[in-house]
């Protein structure tokens, strides 16, 4: 395929999209609402495949004009806090809508969604259940799209192994919420490496796909390992979700909140792959596990 715009192209995994992408030669356009920010997430040979463009997945004009000539899109758009006019509603139920009927109308050939593991449309978290509304939303409007749902995802600058080590190197007591929630870490390259090779196959339109790592965890253990890993040692403290909830909506009031209430409301229940749907073994990719790129991507912010 020769041009592929992606939405949310300069997020967490929107950049590792972007470089698996321009590395198997296509064309990658980045439909964000901030292009100039494209300059500070991608540098040198990076840029040379890359065509940045203004597009908000709330403005429709803006996402017609940005799949326009496309041969695939994929939304990696994400809102995990609602301020500003940006709600869960606007971004992941009817922007996800927007970006699936425009991309049908413009002639698409492939859609990509990336939501989440434990994404229902019936769900009490109002993120959650926007999740899988958006989910539906996208079936109705474009359905021969791919659905991924990644587990916790983790690679340089994550915000899973990231948050717990910045809590470790500030703080003599580490919180931890959903203590023996447990996860599925999936490296973010072998989630960009799925979607490159889902665009590639036409029999995967249609199908939903869960992406997890090779084991599973409990909070508790990722944040003993990376005690170890960062050589520290640190008070793990329980903390009730009752009390996790007021904290993330004090949280949410600054700029860059460091826990919301999203998060929260995914700790509440195993964030694992189901076996019921098939993930990155069906793609013919072994997945790396925390312990392969983990230690690396610590030691060199110690």
């Amino acid at each position: 395929m020769s041009i592929v715009c992606v939405f949310g192209g300069t997020g967490f995994l929107g950049r590792s999209i972007m470089r698996r992408l321009g590395a198997q030669g296509a064309t990658v356009r980045i439909a964000v609402r901030s292009p100039d920010r494209v300059r500070k997430v991608f540098h040198g040979s990076e840029r040379d495949r890359i065509e940045a463009v203004r597009a908000d997945v709330r403005e429709r004009a803006s996402v017609a004009a940005a799949v326009a000539g496309a041969d695939a899109v994929v939304n990696a758009v994400s809102a995990y806090v609602e301020k500003n006019g940006i709600t869960f509603e606007a971004v992941h139920v009817r922007g996800a809508r927007t970006v699936a009927e425009e991309a049908a109308a413009a002639g698409v050939g492939r859609l990509v969604l990336v939501s989440g593991i434990g994404a229902d449309a019936d769900a009490p978290s109002p993120y959650i259940r926007a999740r899988g509304r958006g989910e539906r939303a996208v079936r109705e409007t474009f359905p021969g799209a791919t659905v991924i749902r990644p587990s916790a995802m983790f690679g340089p600058g994550d915000a899973l192994f990231g948050t717990l080590a910045d809590i470790v190197r500030l703080s003599p007591v580490l919180p931890l919420i959903g203590a023996h929630t447990r996860l599925q870490p999936v490296f973010v390259d072998d989630v960009a490496e799925a979607i490159a090779r889902l665009l590639e196959r036409p029999d995967s339109a249609g199908n939903t796909y869960e992406l997890g790592g090779p084991r599973a965890y409990t909070l508790r253990e990722l944040a003993e390992l990376t005690l170890r890993l960062l050589d520290r040692r640190r008070l793990l403290l329980p903390v009730p979700f009752a009390i996790a909830d007021i904290q993330a909506r004090l949280l949410e009031l600054l700029p860059h909140p460091p826990l919301t209430t999203g998060q929260v409301d995914l700790l509440r229940a195993d964030n694992v792959a189901s076996g019921a749907l098939p993930g990155l073994r069906e793609l013919g990719i072994r997945p790396k596990s925390v312990e392969d790129t983990v230690p690396d991507d610590l030691s060199r912010t110690r």
